[in-house]
């Protein structure tokens, strides 16, 4: 796939990092070139670089918004027309301090990504992990690869960011439409604040999958008690 990946951060980075490796051709996009350029020697595997326009042009397959919220809004604003027809992968958290939602009392970031460029189809995905859980070759715990949570509404730019996820060594989950990606980013503020704000695990908040719908047991009798 052709990536555009807007931003030079860590998420662009790591992200970046995992597709050039699997062999797609990816161009780091900043609004200054030369840290875009850096990043781009940095991953190797041919990343080109340029300004935020020039990555977004040349995402034809897929576009990263690696940008902090507030900032992805205004981007896609600003590149729009470059946009038009393509998939805009969203993987911010728009988690302010003391843990706060800060969209709470409104939209999605993935949403306002959508508004902003009306034209293209936006997908959440990437948003509940450290970066430096998505630089793991592969990101494997207990010998259970990573499941990641995708939402958007469009069949093929779901395809896409799925193909994506497995290229990291994860597993894509159905998360549901674009409506859904307000509670990916509330799951995100939830999970930081317990992880960061209080040391808790959190992988001990959820049962095994077979206790989901509560635990079943049989009985001495042969019955089963539920």
């Amino acid at each position: 796939m052709r990536i555009g990946v807007l931003g030079t951060g860590n998420m662009a980075d790591a992200l970046a990092t995992h597709w050039v490796r699997a062999g797609h051709q990816v161009t780091i996009g900043g609004r200054d070139q030369r840290r875009a350029e850096l990043l781009a020697a940095r991953i190797g595997g041919g990343a080109g670089s340029g300004g935020l326009r020039a990555a977004a042009e040349s995402g034809q397959d897929v576009v990263l918004a690696a940008l902090p919220f507030g900032a992805g809004a205004e981007v896609a604003r600003e590149l729009r027309a470059a946009l038009e027809g393509k998939v805009l992968l969203d993987c911010s958290n728009p988690v302010g301090p003391g843990f706060r939602l800060l969209t709470q009392h409104g939209v999605s970031a993935a949403q306002q990504l959508a508004a902003a460029a009306p034209g293209a189809h936006v997908v959440k995905a990437f948003n509940l992990c450290h970066e430096d859980v998505w630089r793991m070759r592969p990101p494997v715990f207990g010998g259970r690869p990573l499941a990641v949570p995708v939402c958007g509404d469009d069949d093929t730019a779901l395809a896409r960011v799925r193909e994506l996820v497995t290229d990291l060594g994860c597993t894509p989950v159905a998360g549901g439409g674009l409506e859904r990606a307000g509670l990916l980013e509330a799951t995100a503020a939830l999970f930081i604040s317990l992880w960061v704000g209080q040391g808790a695990d959190v992988q001990a908040i959820a049962p095994p999958l077979a206790y989901a719908t509560g635990p079943s047991q049989t009985s001495a009798e042969g019955g089963t008690r539920v």
